[in-house]
């Protein structure tokens, strides 16, 4: 991540925060200082830092315990733990599990620094991208966003197998083509084919490629994606729509490292990185019998999972926005951007087709605007989904309340007095609650619906 990220500093001394502060400014490095754990998992939850630096002794939640909410959390976060004397078998069983290092208090600067250092190597990428080009066609400001591309970046380094799980629409290609870039091979081919758009007939030839008179149409001898994508990565979308014959011939591929072609007598040597996707639930498909289990662990080295995006609404306006600049190019007319409340609908409405039905929408109103500032009638009528009914905190309490009243009303047929004992108030207080939600406790005693609640009958001495 390199010395211009920013470091988290966990300690409930204050003299050591500010001595550790002042340190690894000197070299270089930002600080974000807190004084307990809770503190530094909210900050987390706002933006993650290169690493953090924690005392194992904290007030309330101690760091064994921070730690341990990072690795489930945030796995690619590199973790250093200072400790005192007492605890070190605890700080050397949290190494086992996964944190970086321990420095026992006192401890020498120059270590400290040396192991910051080491940490950062070794979350870092290879190869620096200090512009994000790697992945500047995944537009993001989310949070759980930012983790999962950090998790991608690193594990991009590897030749390991990924597979990339998330729901139609979410955008595996792009983020497999991310990697691929952020990757050493970024240089070499990416090839990306959809293993349930093509019939399983001609899938194996698309694949490892025949030779010419394999089968009736074979008129001259052709590669397969796998050749095509030496050196570089193949993309294998919707894996789990693979026939299971093909399922078995992709296994030898990757146990092999070798291609036969349809109707060849030899293989031939490949150097492929496999990352593959989908939507299905995998687990369940082994389950049923419908994908190999020895294919799966294969495919699945590392697992990265991409959210829905209603799981990321904060992207909905940046994505809207992005996708308008880039689709208003295409057409002879000036738009300029939405209307707050045209934003306001896209941030509040059903996604179920995720970011790909996002640019559908994006394009239609571009197409259908007849103003440069999109109103929020034209999203409304290109979403043809009602949104979601978000009400202010006042409406929906008042909502509520009122609701509950009618509930009493309709259970107790309008008998005031039942219904003020079931909501364990009094009558006079409960006759203000109606009168407030303009409710008639008459009108209840019928099957009849509610009507306002008349001012007469409340008394002057305040009684009703």
């Amino acid at each position: 991540m390199g010395k211009t990220a920013p470091l988290m500093l966990v300690d409930d001394d204050p003299d050591l925060l500010r001595l550790l502060t002042l340190r690894l400014n000197a070299s270089g490095y930002r600080i974000l200082a807190v004084e307990s754990a809770e503190a530094a998992l909210a900050q987390l939850a706002i933006a993650l830092p290169a690493l953090v630096i924690t005392d194992v002794r904290l007030p309330g939640m101690d760091g064994l315990a921070l730690f341990a909410e990072i690795r489930s959390r945030y796995p690619a976060l590199p973790v250093i733990l200072l400790t005192a004397h007492g605890t070190i078998p605890d700080a050397v069983d949290a190494t086992t599990k996964g944190a970086f290092a321990y420095l026992t208090k006192p401890f020498d600067g120059h270590v400290l620094l040396d192991k910051v250092a080491q940490a950062l190597s070794l979350s870092a990428p290879a190869q620096e991208a200090p512009d994000e080009a790697w992945r500047a066609g995944i537009i993001s400001r989310s949070q759980r966003v930012d983790e999962l591309l950090a998790e991608a970046r690193l594990v991009a380094a590897s030749d390991a197998s990924i597979l990339i799980r998330g729901d139609s629409g979410t955008g595996k290609e792009l983020l497999a083509r991310a990697i691929h870039s952020a990757s050493p091979r970024a240089h070499q081919p990416f090839i990306a084919v959809n293993c349930g758009a093509i019939p399983e007939q001609l899938l194996e030839s698309e694949l490892f490629g025949h030779v010419k008179g394999a089968f009736t149409g074979a008129v001259e001898h052709r590669e397969g994606l796998f050749q095509a994508a030496d050196g570089g990565t193949l993309f294998l979308d919707e894996i789990g729509d693979m026939p299971m014959a093909l399922q078995v011939k992709l296994l030898r591929v990757l146990q092999e490292k070798t291609v036969r072609q349809v109707g060849a007598n030899q293989a031939t040597e490949v150097d492929v990185r496999v990352i593959s996707a989908t939507h299905r639930d995998l687990e369940a498909a082994m389950t049923e019998g419908q994908f190999r289990e020895d294919l799966y662990y294969r495919l699945n080295v590392v697992t990265l999972q991409l959210p829905a995006l209603e799981e990321r609404r904060e992207d909905i306006a940046l994505l809207a926005n992005h996708f308008l600049k880039s689709i208003a190019a295409r057409y002879p007319k000036r738009l300029t951007g939405f209307a707050p409340d045209a934003l306001e609908v896209l941030s509040l409405a059903h996604w179920p087709g995720n970011v790909r039905q996002l640019y559908n929408v994006v394009e239609q109103v571009c197409a259908l605007s007849t103003a440069p500032l999109i109103p929020a009638s034209l999203v409304q009528r290109a979403l043809r989904v009602p949104t979601l009914d978000l009400l202010r905190y006042a409406e929906a309490k008042q909502k509520f309340e009122r609701d509950y009243l009618v509930r009493l009303l309709k259970l107790t047929d309008g008998n005031v007095s039942d219904a003020a004992r079931l909501a364990d108030r009094n009558r006079t207080e409960f006759y203000r609650l109606l009168q407030k939600n303009g409710l008639d406790p008459r009108r209840f005693r019928g099957g009849d619906e509610p009507v306002p609640l008349p001012v007469a009958m409340e008394r002057q001495d305040g009684t009703v």
